[in-house]
């Protein structure tokens, strides 16, 4: 039998954990995290409880997937006496609780104290942990849960990470600094298992300096992510012996303990599990113990939906929920279109071999289709993520308008993923939102993505062309400017200083039509908004109050009806960067563009088995390794 690592426990001295520091312990007392020694101070007398995000193990997933099926903990000690006591939690608990008869003494001594206890983990249990009860200052070092398996368990695992980025150097160096110092430069098994892969769409780093070891940077064409995450499929393949690719995005900081304990749940994967996508969580990099998603599903309606709902990371009840949820697939049968995001996502070489590469679709849905095609189980684990800036931080209207009415049926008709979604639905919803808060720009970038869709595969599949279409969306949607610039416009027509407004009031809507009538009334309401394009196509909205404009949050998402409904000038506001914009009603284009629209529905249903079969045939050659060698440019080298 060999004693095998399954998690260290986590307490680097990380920005996360300042911010967040319930993610890793709850105590009383203060705890000072390890530094370049990796001691770690508890300043007793006081309790340290372990049993977190990233500090209990998580027994069901450690025995659903693996081969584990006994779990111990090692801990190294010195200071003042303490006692340690082993805990554990089920779904419905709310509080941590001890494991009884597992208290052990430890002595005072300027000495380390080495524990190895045996954890009996019950069925019912999540996650098992431990406690400190510190009389005084108390060291610990080495802090470790491990198993013991026979010899021919454990498999061999070659692990590549690949990062795609595209001026992203603050972050990317910061990376592969956090992976050179933990992961190569730690006494790990994964630390001789382990490449890094940056993939430079930008070509702005300086890739000599940066490269080394096991980190090698590769200036790439400006493909996007998936033209990047390709290059790296193309790399750990031809380099034989890697057997998993992990694909990371570039904007993210990483815990390289996601890495480690990636590195060893491969290591022990059962047999059920071993072509399985490993999905990390996305945490919120403003407010790092919350987990937005860890694995998500295309819904009916065309739009991306997290199978589980977000979560308070630093909520023991919470993180228990999280390990033990179970999709309900017989009431919702669109979970089934479940995908792993790849902001963190770990694949077989295998899957990859037998499914081919990713479509050439430079940004949105690559991810989600090719979850969907290899139709892989998932593997998910608390402690495993990333921490990514939110979506409303980052919203594009070239991504969440051109690409979202493009990718989707791109594919859906390639590869036959999405089956039960209408990605219309979608589509007519972001062009009716544009068009009734006037963002004209962004209703016809939402026209020309269904329309290059319309023109055939070999159209986006051209080289070059899916960043020629991706950058003319980039210059062709709205255009903000800072608020000073707009402000007395701002003022003169809506009566609304954009440089005082709070963010709740710019946020809020108010009651359709300016006052509360009941709902049946705000039902008619809504629907005559909705079906006349806001006055636009046909009749008269009466505008709250008499109002002749409205100030609103940029981003595509929001729609607050009550306070558009009626109006003429619409000033949108992006909070993040401060920046706004002015719009004016402009009935004639609008009825334009939803001409338009119309005549594409019309096109699309008159050439759909045409296209559907171009699309089909298309498959095999633009998934093909023959392809992307010549797509990159990498076909002579």
């Amino acid at each position: 039998m060999t004693k095998f690592k399954l998690a260290n426990v986590l307490l680097q001295d990380m920005r996360q954990f300042y911010e967040a520091p319930k993610l890793f312990c709850h105590s009383d007392a203060t705890l000072v995290p390890a530094k370049d020694d990796g001691i770690v101070r508890l300043l007793g007398p006081g309790s340290f409880d372990f049993t977190t995000y990233f500090n209990g193990l998580s027994v069901i997933k450690w025995r659903r997937y693996t081969v584990a099926d006994n779990f111990h903990l090692h801990l190294e000690l010195c200071g003042a006496a303490a006692t340690v006591t082993l805990t554990h939690g089920s779904s419905f608990d709310y509080y941590t609780l001890p494991i009884e008869g597992s208290a052990v003494e430890v002595a005072a001594s300027e000495d380390w104290t080495e524990l190895d206890l045996d954890i009996p983990a019950a069925e019912n249990d999540v996650l098992v942990s431990f406690m400190v009860k510190a009389s005084g200052e108390v060291c610990l070092r080495n802090a470790y849960f491990y198993t013991e398996v026979a010899d021919e368990a454990i498999r061999n695992v070659e692990l590549a990470v690949s990062t795609t980025t595209f001026r992203k150097e603050t972050y990317i160096t910061h990376n592969i600094e956090l992976v050179r110092k933990y992961v190569l430069g730690a006494n790990e098994p994964i630390s001789s298992h382990f490449r890094m892969y940056v993939i430079d769409n930008g070509r702005t780093l300086d890739a000599e300096a940066l490269s080394g070891g096991a980190v090698t940077v590769y200036p790439n064409e400006n493909v996007g992510g998936a033209g990047g995450f390709a290059h790296g499929m193309l790399l750990a393949q031809d380099q034989g012996d890697v057997t998993h690719i992990l694909l990371m995005d570039d904007d993210v900081e990483m815990s390289p303990e996601s890495f480690i304990r990636t590195f060893n749940i491969l290591s022990l994967v059962r047999d059920e599990y071993a072509e399985a996508f490993l999905s990390g969580a996305m945490m919120d990099y403003d407010v790092p113990d919350s987990r937005w998603e860890d694995t998500g599903f295309m819904t009916k309606g065309g739009g991306c939906q997290q199978v589980k709902p977000p979560r308070n990371m630093s909520v023991l009840h919470e993180v228990l929920k999280d390990e033990s949820f179970e999709p309900d697939y017989d009431s919702w049968s669109d979970l089934a279109q479940q995908y792993a995001a790849w902001w963190y996502c770990c694949i077989p070489l295998t899957q990859i071999r037998r499914c081919g590469m990713p479509l050439p679709i430079f940004v949105r849905f690559d991810d989600v289709e090719y979850g969907q095609r290899c139709a892989p189980k998932f593997m998910t684990m608390n402690g495993i993520c990333v921490w990514h800036l939110h979506f409303h931080m980052r919203y594009s209207e070239g991504v969440e308008r051109y690409q979202t009415a493009r990718n989707g049926l791109v594919t859906q008709f390639t590869t036959g993923v999405s089956q039960q979604t209408d990605f219309f639905v979608e589509i007519r919803r972001n062009l009716r939102y544009e068009l009734l808060k006037f963002n004209y720009a962004g209703a016809e970038l939402v026209l020309e993505g269904l329309e290059d869709f319309l023109k055939g595969p070999d159209f986006f599949s051209q080289k070059g062309m899916a960043e020629k279409t991706f950058m003319a969306a980039n210059r062709n949607r709205e255009k903000l400017v800072p608020l000073a610039e707009i402000r007395d416009e701002a003022l003169a027509l809506t009566g609304v200083d954009v440089m005082t407004i709070t963010a709740d009031d710019l946020a809020r809507d108010i009651p359709a039509s300016g006052t509360p009538r009941g709902r049946m009334f705000d039902i008619g309401y809504r629907a005559s908004i909705l079906e006349s394009l806001n006055g636009q196509l046909f009749g008269k909205i009466a505008s709250a109050g008499g109002r002749t404009g409205a100030v609103i949050e940029a981003y595509g998402w929001a729609f607050p009806m009550g306070k558009i409904g009626g109006v003429d000038h619409i000033v949108v506001v992006d909070v993040p960067s401060k920046k706004g914009a002015i719009r004016h009603r402009d009935a004639v284009r609008a009825k334009a563009l939803w001409k338009r629209f119309n005549e594409d529905v019309k096109a699309f249903k008159r050439n759909r088995d045409v296209l559907a079969a171009e699309y089909a045939a298309a498959r095999p050659r633009i998934t093909s390794v023959e392809f992307w060698r010549e797509y990159l440019g990498l076909a002579e080298k």
